[in-house]
């Protein structure tokens, strides 16, 4: 007798191998072409420093109120570490992804490298001129914001990167460079190789941003503008809209809430805060005002970060592979608290077709879920404001006013989680497998 649960197996079986069959071959052409390459390699470098500032994060975001109070006077000092690691995370990045990609075109890495993060820093981060000082504070000169260097503008370290590598290989192919004689040290010949092309990219990234003030993010920004009054309120259409692009642009390596903050935090802000002032005046917290508030997304949705990626990273656990098996340890604790860095860049998410699909596609079945379950009464809105390292269950259950059932609707979100991201990591683990079969097959061709 073929029952249900042989059903909803050969069924996934069945994704499995179509996944395998249509899906893999597209993800590895993909994924071997050169600058597709450069940009996984030079993010997946960053990792040791996601993991370390993760931790970081953690501590200093305890959601235990006397052991926050308890903490309070560090509270700056224990965020340097984050600033400088994750906060940091694209002008490390785009050191990485052009030193991968002059690699792969045998070119010099270090100068492709040096090169790309000057034009990342002309091009990114703007200095801000303090013309009269604060005694004690900040003393007068030029500044700049490293907020400008963090994820939001790993975008832009990516085609700058790409950019800087491809003006540097056009020159040096067209011998427009500096010959030194032979018998030069390489290193001082490769500095003057490079005279010619920094300056070529120095021109072009400073005319770009400077004189003709373009920047990605606020172009990007500009774009979404009319669609404002569709990202907001209480419609499913218009919640769904906002989680696909916020995980649209997390897969493309654009920081998906930063892209959408200058359109919906202003929203957010008002539709908890109208939420909390109704519950404080004695408003059931089943008739609040807005549904699709921050936090609504936080404990229902972005269980782990972004992309419910703690399912994810829970499945890593238990691969098959090394690599896999290695990072979801890591990546667990950092996951449980919903900072999900290092499985974004670890795997990488950022540009993998594969784990793209279920990035998007179950946050939006979890949103839809939890709405029918609020509007049918059965779920509580949103009454209060945690820190968000509060683990996503959790955070549901003390923030619609200690609701069990909210508590029950995170658990299951994981697990439908678990059951989207499945097949798809099945995929992925098998293209990775493969891959520590090649290199261990190359190491011991290389040692026989």
């Amino acid at each position: 007798m073929f029952t249900t649960t042989q059903g909803g197996v050969f069924i996934m079986d069945k994704l499995i191998a179509w996944l395998d069959a249509k899906l893999l071959p597209i993800a590895n052409k993909m994924g071997n072409q050169r600058h597709m390459t450069a940009i996984r390699k030079g993010i997946i470098g960053t990792l040791p420093l996601t993991i370390v500032g993760s931790f970081f994060t953690i501590l200093n975001n305890i959601p235990i109120p006397s052991v926050a109070a308890a903490m309070a006077p560090y509270k700056e000092v224990l965020d340097i570490p984050f600033r400088f690691t994750v906060g940091m995370l694209a002008l490390y990045a785009v050191f990485g992804i052009a030193f991968s990609l002059a690699q792969s075109y045998k070119m010099d890495g270090l100068t492709s490298g040096l090169l790309a993060t000057m034009a990342f820093l002309v091009s990114t981060a703007a200095p801000i001129h303090v013309l009269k000082g604060v005694k004690n504070v900040i003393e007068p000169g030029r500044y700049l914001n490293i907020a400008n260097l963090g994820a939001s503008s790993l975008f832009a370290s990516i085609v700058t990167a790409i950019v800087t590598v491809e003006i540097f290989r056009f020159l040096k192919e067209k011998n427009i460079t500096i010959k030194m004689p032979a018998g030069v040290p390489p290193e001082v010949s490769n500095s003057f190789v490079a005279l010619f092309p920094a300056a070529a990219v120095l021109i072009v990234f400073w005319v770009i941003r400077h004189i003709l003030n373009f920047n990605i993010a606020t172009f990007l920004s500009t774009v979404l503008m009319p669609l404002k009054g569709i990202l907001v309120g209480n419609s499913l259409p218009g919640g769904l809209l906002t989680i696909f692009l916020i995980c649209a642009f997390w897969t493309m390596g654009i920081h998906g809430a930063a892209i959408m903050d200058p359109l919906i935090r202003p929203f957010w802000e008002v539709s908890i805060a109208t939420n909390m002032a109704e519950f404080t005046a004695g408003t059931s917290a089943h008739h609040l005002s807005t549904i699709f508030t921050e936090q609504f997304l936080q404990w229902f949705v972005w269980i782990g970060g972004a992309g419910g990626t703690l399912a994810l990273v829970v499945l890593f656990m238990f691969s098959k592979s090394k690599y896999l098996k290695e990072l979801g340890k890591l990546a667990f604790l950092p996951g449980l608290f919903n900072i999900n860095e290092p499985i974004m860049f670890g795997a990488p998410v950022v540009m993998n077709p594969i784990l793209a699909i279920p990035f998007i596609i179950a946050p939006l079945i979890t949103a839809t879920i939890a709405y029918i379950g609020t509007v049918s009464g059965l779920i509580p809105m949103m009454m209060a404001r945690l820190p968000f390292t509060v683990p996503g269950p959790i955070g549901a259950w003390i923030s619609t006013n200690w609701s069990v059932w909210a508590l029950l609707l995170g658990i299951l979100n994981f697990i439908i989680d678990l059951a989207i991201y499945y097949p798809f990591f099945k995929a992925f683990e098998r293209q990775q497998l493969d891959k520590e079969a090649a290199d261990l097959a190359a190491l011991a061709e290389k040692e026989s």
